[in-house]
Formats: structure tokens, sequence, C-alpha cells
């Protein structure tokens, strides 16, 4: 089982298709909870959240922070990452049991593979070349790690200036599987 995560500032509108994607992971029991550490929304976050059942924690202060935040009061022994307005292709569930069912596996964390809505052929193989050729992940395409394994590597930075960059850096390539799932970021609705 894991618990998601995420953070969130005035995200009511970018949080509704990434809950969404998440139901079917909570019906068929891989979901446990999902956490969402807000900083002190101003718009219907709240009510989003506690609509689909979240668990909303205001919490002050930089994202780092909040995101560890999250984690440390997270149940489950995974963790599974996501920025509001992500959103997981729906074979993401049986790919992510899969991966936390592994008896001891190599990677202890795990990104999705980069995407965008509705991409023709061609350009999808660019989004793959570009994804492969970049040396670090995107935090758009989530992180799945181990609970144990991020607290030993100290979990998100309070002080870095781009907290998820710098763990999935600090996580590195070779502690790091890439799932074929694609995660790719819901188009914006403003008005």
């Amino acid at each position: 089982m894991l618990s998601v995560i995420i953070a969130t500032l005035d995200s009511e509108r970018a949080l509704v298709p990434t809950l969404a994607a998440l139901v079917p992971g909570a019906t068929t029991g891989l979901i446990r909870e999902v956490v969402i550490a807000d900083a002190g929304s101003r718009d219907e976050t709240e009510a989003v959240a506690d609509i689909a059942g979240c668990n909303f924690l205001t919490v002050e202060g930089p994202l780092g922070r909040r995101l560890k935040f999250a984690a440390d009061a997270a149940r489950s022994p995974w963790l599974l990452f996501l920025r509001p307005g992500t959103v997981l292709d729906a074979p993401w569930i049986a790919e992510a049991r899969s991966f936390t069912e592994k008896k001891l596996p190599a990677a202890r964390a795990a990104v999705f593979r980069r995407a965008a809505p509705g991409q023709s052929g061609l350009r999808e193989a660019l989004t793959l070349l570009v994804a492969a050729l970049s040396a670090t992940p995107h935090p758009q395409q989530g992180l799945l790690i181990a609970k144990d394994f991020y607290q030993a590597i100290g979990g998100h930075s309070a002080h870095a200036r781009e907290p998820e960059t710098d763990l999935l850096r600090r996580i590195g390539r070779r502690r790091m599987a890439k799932l074929s799932t694609p995660a790719f970021v819901a188009p914006s609705h403003h008005t």
C-alpha cells in the first residue's frame, strides 16, 4: 500500500484531474491515503480535497518543509509524490503494485514516463528521447519511493531552492527505475 502526497497552494482546478486519476488505485486497495500538504490556499482546494476524502494538512513554510511534513505523517511503507495537475495513465496501478511488491528491488524509487496528453507518435517519440537524454527526471513525472529509503536520504530539504529536483538528484539515476506508464500534466482551464 502507498500514501500519495500532493503539495498545494491555490490548486483547486489542477487538483481535480490528479485526484480523479487516483480513484482506481484507491478502489483496488493500492492507495491507503492521499495527504494534501497545503500552504494556505484561498481558493476551494480544501473543499476539493475534502470531497475526495483526502487528509488535508495546512503546513506553513517552504515546499520542501511541507512535503517532508506530509511524508512523516504518511502511514504507508511507500510514498507517491505528485504535483497538482499531474495525471497518471491507467496502467499505473499494475506497474506501481509490481514495483512495490518486489522483494528486494535494486531501485528503491521510481518515476513515471514523461508525456503530454494527446501527443502524436512523433511528438511522443521526441518527448521520450529528450527524457532519455535528461540527466535528472522532472518532478512532474511523480516519484514513487520507499518511505524508509526516503527517510534514510533525508527526504525533501526545507532549504533547497527546488526541493523536488534536489531530492531526485540525491536519489541518483542508479537507484531510480523509470516506469513505462506515462504521466502528463493536465491542460489548465483558466477563466
